[in-house]
C-alpha cells in the first residue's frame, strides 16, 4: 500500500520534476535558473522507468514510447544507464510492482497523464494499433 500511495503521488507531481523553469528576472539582478537536485532527478527517472516497465508489461490498450522516455530522462539530466542498474533499478522495479496492484486503474491513469494528450508528459504512452 505504501508503494501504491507513493506511485499515485508520483503521477501527480512528475511535471514539476521534469522541467525546471527559469526564475523570473527583475530589473536589478538576474537570478540563475533553479535546477532540481541531481538525487531527486535520479529518483524521478527511476519512478518513470517503473511506470514505463509497467505499461510495457501490463497494459492492453497502451504501450510506452521508449524513444520519448529516453529523451525525457536525458532532459532530466540523468544517464539512462544510471537507472538500469543498482539501487535505482531496484527502486524502479518497486514502482512497477506498486502499479501492478491495480492494473486497470494504473493503465487508465498512465494513459490520462502520459498519453498523446497527457497532462504530465504527453506522448510517453501511446495507444496500441488495433
Amino acid at each position: 500500500m505504501k508503494h501504491l500511495t507513493a506511485a499515485a503521488a508520483f503521477l501527480l507531481v512528475l511535471p514539476l520534476a521534469v522541467s525546471a523553469q527559469e526564475a523570473p528576472k527583475n530589473s536589478t539582478t538576474e537570478a540563475p535558473a533553479a535546477k532540481p537536485e541531481p538525487d531527486r532527478q535520479h529518483a524521478n527517472a527511476a519512478k518513470l522507468a517503473g511506470l514505463i516497465r509497467f505499461v510495457g508489461e501490463s497494459c492492453q490498450e497502451v504501450r510506452p514510447d521508449y524513444e520519448r522516455f529516453k529523451a525525457v530522462v536525458a532532459a532530466m539530466g540523468v544517464d539512462i544507464d544510471a537507472i538500469s542498474k543498482g539501487e535505482l533499478l531496484m527502486r524502479s522495479m518497486s514502482y512497477t510492482e506498486a502499479y501492478r496492484k491495480n492494473v486497470d486503474e494504473s493503465c487508465r491513469k498512465a494513459a490520462e497523464l502520459f498519453g498523446e494528450k497527457g497532462t504530465s508528459i504527453p506522448g510517453l504512452v501511446l495507444r496500441k494499433a488495433s
